[in-house]
């Protein structure tokens, strides 16, 4: 059992931080993998990403929005308490290396899973500039955190409430355009990454994108989280989940994640927990 070591509410309490003890998977989880979580013996399995990992003290730190039943269930979690399983790490760790000049682009709870990237890329290196934004400035988080694991940060916000008024993609923009950047990481809702790279396509800059598809076992047996990339089929779970955002099929990834209420999505994750049990 995983054990609940601290917990904090955000954003008006609909996001929700959690430190878990998990010292087998702290001292092997990297930058850009994730994990799968389950409350108790009847509870959804939840994929997040780490948002950071502490291998001396065996924790784990995840950050999650509050949409549907599943983390309604986690938010009742106090201190104390225990997840009943938590899987990891899983997925392709983030390729880090020095390049020169980065960008970091986190939108919503991305920005959870941005931080522990934006902070190796900075400890290898590289002069890294960190966008992030939200719809106003009580939806924000971890600015502390992300100001200090970059060389600049830049904050905004849909309604002008906090720091630039407007979206993440004109910042962006203004960047490319003074600056010589070798490497832009984008992660957040789906129309955010989409337009985060149609604006560093236009300038040619590598980009990539972490994505939350649909997901059930996390080990590529469901194909759940198969994602067309370049014209071809990947998985989410083993191949990512991070990619070259150029080619991603961005719509057909809305279309998936649009396609399931709840409902629907725990009737899927219960047939296909029988096909591999059979």
């Amino acid at each position: 059992m995983f054990e609940i070591l601290k917990r904090q509410e955000m954003a008006g309490g609909t996001v929700v931080l959690n430190e878990i003890s998990a010292p087998a998977i702290a001292r092997k989880a990297k930058p850009g993998q994730f994990v799968i979580l389950k409350a108790n013996e009847t509870g959804e399995r939840i994929p997040l990403t780490m948002a950071d990992t502490d291998p001396k003290k065996g924790t784990l730190t995840i950050i999650y929005q509050v949409v549907g039943k599943s983390t309604t269930l986690f938010k009742s979690l106090q201190v104390g308490e225990r997840f009943q399983d938590v899987i990891g790490p899983l997925g392709q760790a983030t390729h880090l290396e020095k390049l020169g000049t980065v960008v970091c682009v986190g939108g919503g709870t991305g920005v959870a899973v941005l931080h522990p990237i934006t902070r190796g890329l900075k400890e290898i290196g590289n002069r890294v500039i960190a966008i992030i934004g939200a719809r106003t400035k009580d939806l924000l988080i971890l600015e502390d955190k992300m100001k200090a694991a970059s060389n600049e940060l830049h904050v905004c916000t849909d309604d002008g409430s906090y720091g630039h008024h407007g979206f993440v993609t004109d910042v962006l923009k203004d960047i490319l355009e003074k600056e010589d950047v070798k490497l832009v990481v984008g992660i957040g809702p789906v129309p955010m990454m989409k337009f985060v790279c149609k604006v560093t396509e236009q300038y040619k800059v590598k980009t990539l994108v972490s994505l939350n598809a649909i997901m059930v076992d996390g080990t590529g047996m469901c194909g759940c989280c198969r994602v067309t990339i370049g014209g071809e089929t990947r998985f989410a779970c083993v191949d990512g989940p991070e990619f070259d955002g150029h080619k991603v099929d961005f719509e057909e990834l809305a279309q998936r994640l649009n396609a399931y209420k709840e409902d629907e999505a725990v009737a899927m994750q219960q047939y296909a927990c029988k096909c591999q049990a059979g």
